[in-house]
Order: C-alpha cells, then structure tokens, then sequence
C-alpha cells in the first residue's frame, strides 16, 4: 500500500488539499488555514518516493525527473488530483479532490490508476461472482498446462491463455481471447497481499502459488502495452533427483565437498533451479549438514532427511539476498544455495562464505564456463578485479553451465558443458586468461570435463536431439558445425558457417 494512502483520510475530515514540500513536513489545508499532517521534515528524495508510488507507468519518469507532474490516482473509490506546483522555488506537490470514480473523466488529465480503479469498484472480480470462483477458472487452466506437460502459461490481454510445449508456444484452442478485467481478477484471486502492493508500486512481481495434489508454480506478474499479464511456470511436484536428471557422477561427486563455490549457469529457462534441486535433494539424502537456502521465490520445497534444510524466501522471509547470505554465516550453516547471484555485493558475500569454509551453490545467467568467470570478475571494479581473480582460484570448484534442448519425439533435455577447476584451471583464473579454459576443458575429458558443443554431439549422436537443434543451441557455432558435418549431417538453410 503506497504510504500516503494512510495520510490521504484528512481529506474526507474537512481538508481540501495535501501539501508535500521539500525540507517541510507534510502539510494539510483546512478552513483554519495550514495544518501539519507529521513532524518528519521530508528531503526531495523523500517527496518524490511518496509521489511515485502513486504514480503509474506513463507518469514515473515525470516523478523521477520531479518536473511537469500532474496526474490522477484512484483511492477509496475517488479520484485525487496530484499535481506540482511550479510557481514554488523548491519542490511542491498538491494532491486535491478532483472527481467519484464514476464521473465522466477529464481526457487533459492522464488517468494511469485503472488497476486501482477496478479493484476497489463494486466488482472487483470482473466478471466472476467471487474470488473462489475467479481462483477455480485459473485452477483449471493450470490443471491443464500440467496435464498436457506444458513448461508455462502465458496470459495476455487479446490473446486465449497460450502454453510453452516442448519449447514451441502454442495458444489453447476454442478458449476466447481474454479482456483485461477477466485476466486481472484471475491473477488478483491467486497473487498474495504482499506482492499486490508490490506490484501497485513496481509494475513487476513474483510469487509461488500451489495447487495440492497437482504441483506448485513460479508466477511472474507484469504489465505491458495491453495490461496486466502473467507467466506460471510448472514446478515439479515434490523434488527431483539426480538420476532423473541424467547428472553425471563427476558433478554428483561435487555434493561431497566440504567448501567452495559451486555455480550452475545458463539462460533463463535452462533448467538450472531443476539441477540445484537434484543436488540438494542428493546431498540430503547421503550427508548430516545443515542446508540453508535462499530463493526468490521458493521453488522446491525439500523435507529435511539426513540433512537439517532452512528454505528462505526473499520478499517473505527475507529482505534480500545479500542479507540473508550475510546473515546464514550466524546460522549455523554447512551449505548455502543462493538462488541468483544478483549483483555484485551478493557475488563478493558468497566468495568470503566460500572461503570461510561452507559449500556454496549459486546461479549466474552466463552460457559458458568461461563466460561466467569473466562475468563475476567485472562486476567488481577495476581496483578489486586482481583480488577477485585470486579468491575465485581459490574457492571456485566447478561450472556447469546447461541449456535446454528439444528432444525428438517431445519433451526437452540439457546439454551440460561442465568445468571441474584444478589446479591449471585455477592457475588461468588467477592470470586472466580465461580464454584458454574452453581448451583445458577438451584435453581433460578423463576428471568429468565437457565442452558444451560435445554434449550437444552427444545428445544427437544418441538421437535424442536433431542436428539442427545442437547447432541452434551452441554457442562455438563453427566448432559445432565440423563436429556435425563430420557425423554426416547437412546444415543447409541455418547459414552454418564453412
């Protein structure tokens, strides 16, 4: 809830207006003239955070820039004019009465609150009797997306709910188009109170939402040109294993480390949460530690077995990653799995709790081994890079980077290049020359190493994956096209290079 929708009472109590400035407390407008609403003397900083929780899309930059603001905001089923004052030398904002929500609207005034609007209308799950029943109709598109084993549901204003099956998006047939106050009251009934204020403020949130007896999903909720949307992906229902997922033994033999930095990377979709559930659930089965991890949101939900697990989800449990990575060193912990490795305090909390003895799992969003070195190395600026090298030769036990390829007859597999760092590895890291690693990783195939390009080789020459798909998917395209080309496969029309 944006924090002046507590103060915004005064003026159904007799005031006419709200006056936020800069370097005064907020003030009210009354018969008696000026009265003052707090004691707190707000910086322009402050003003302008207050007014842009407010604010919608179009009206932000506006706010951020603090000039030219005038915009209408939807409360307690009346509109409120904000609006600056541009006669005042410093920072000014007034917010008015201007009009019910059911009277003709001004068109000289953006109107940017229609979500508001909807919401605390007489109707405010469109057209559904109730929450239960908006809840039943999303419950059974997911009921379907699970049955027809689809990845995601997207939901869209002008377009029927569509579904990712074996990578292609395919729209529901016989489903009409949905308009935006039938999708919004479907995501309302299901999206927690916390991430609905999150979203009035931000334009963006994620949550877990679960069906039981069927499976949990991970929901994205946005807004673009059309409205409201939602992605909900399907997560499997209870955890996975390491058999399962086809990962192999030298990556398994990783979850009997004591300490180090463990990172699984690839793009978003390529199954990197599925392969960090297969090593918990692994290390959970075989180890008496105790496994904190830390998500957004929580995906997999393990039951402790010989190991002790605290899930922790940021927005919920905590208020970030890097705070409560900085914290789980006062917990007790033996393994850490961060979910993403978001920015660059993040990344340097997870090197030292590394360091400190405790075996750490993370993400990255980077395609190859090498990449991902290079990618954790710049993040830090030039003065700390050296150190950096140093303490990532010494902590970093592996990279396994992954994708995720269509398989013949449906479903899809990964293709893992996999990075087991010794001590040549190691040696390139500290000296920055991480474009030697892709050859060391080909000459060390006998400790577990792979190259992207010859899993890809793999999964096409066991026919699991077409030859089109392996050279789509790699990113060495010319290497990948000798390797297919030599195992008699024609690359015409994907432009392959000679």
């Amino acid at each position: 809830m944006p924090q002046l929708d507590r103060v915004l009472p005064r003026l159904e109590n007799g005031a006419t207006q709200l006056l936020l400035e800069a370097d005064t407390p907020i003030r009210c407008v009354t018969a008696d003239g000026e009265q003052p609403v707090s004691s707190q003397i707000l910086s322009a900083a402050q003003v302008l955070g207050l007014i842009a929780e407010l604010a919608g899309p179009d009206d932000k930059p506006a706010v951020m820039a603090g000039r030219n603001i005038r915009f209408l905001y939807t409360w307690n089923e009346r509109q409120w004019l904000v609006q600056q004052d541009d006669e005042s030398p410093q920072l000014r904002l007034r917010i008015e009465l201007w009009q019910a929500v059911d009277a003709p609207s001004d068109p000289t005034v953006p109107d940017t609150n229609r979500h508001r609007r909807r919401r605390a209308s007489d109707r405010p799950y469109g057209p559904f009797a109730s929450e239960e029943q908006a809840r039943k109709t999303i419950d059974a598109l997911l009921h379907e997306q699970v049955e027809r084993g689809a990845a995601d549901l997207h939901l869209r204003v002008g377009e029927p709910p569509l579904l990712r099956l074996g990578g292609d998006i395919r729209r529901i047939e016989n489903f009409e188009p949905f308009d935006e106050e039938t999708l919004a009251a479907l995501i309302w009934s299901i999206m927690p109170d916390k991430n609905k204020v999150e979203f009035d403020a931000s334009w963006d949130t994620d949550f877990a939402y679960e069906i039981e007896g069927l499976s949990r999903f991970r929901v994205n909720v946005l807004r673009d040109r059309r409205g409201v949307a939602a992605v909900l992906r399907t997560i499997a229902n209870g955890t996975v294993t390491v058999e399962q997922m086809g990962i192999s033994q030298e990556v398994q033999h990783l979850c009997n480390l004591t300490k180090g930095l463990v990172l699984v990377t690839g793009p978003t979709g390529s199954g990197k949460s599925t392969t960090l559930c297969a090593l918990t659930d692994l290390m959970n089965r075989t180890r008496h530690d105790h496994i904190i991890t830390i998500e957004d949101p929580i995906e997999f939900v393990h039951e402790s077995k010989k190991c002790l697990i605290t899930q922790r989800q940021v927005g919920v449990h905590t208020n970030s990653f890097k705070s409560a990575l900085r914290a789980a060193l006062r917990e007790d912990p033996d393994i850490v799995l961060v979910g993403e490795l978001r920015d660059l305090e993040t990344i340097a909390i997870a090197l030292e709790t590394a360091e400190t003895g405790h075996l750490v799992f993370g993400t990255l969003h980077t395609s190859t081994a090498a990449s991902t070195i290079n990618r954790i190395v710049d993040q830090f600026p030039a003065d700390r890079q050296e150190q950096i090298r140093i303490m990532l030769a010494e902590s970093l036990k592996a990279v396994i980077s992954q994708t995720l390829c269509k398989k013949i007859g449906g479903g899809r597999v990964a293709a893992r290049e996999i990075l087991i760092v010794n001590k040549a590895v190691s040696a390139l890291i500290r000296e920055g020359k991480t474009v030697q690693i892709p050859n060391i990783i080909q000459t060390q195939k006998k400790l577990g190493m792979e190259t992207l390009n010859d899993a890809l080789a793999h999964l096409v020459r066991t026919k699991q994956i077409e030859a089109e798909e392996a050279y789509v998917k790699s990113v060495e395209k010319k290497d990948m096209a000798m390797k297919l080309r030599a195992m008699g496969h024609s690359l015409e029309g994907l432009g392959a290079e000679e």
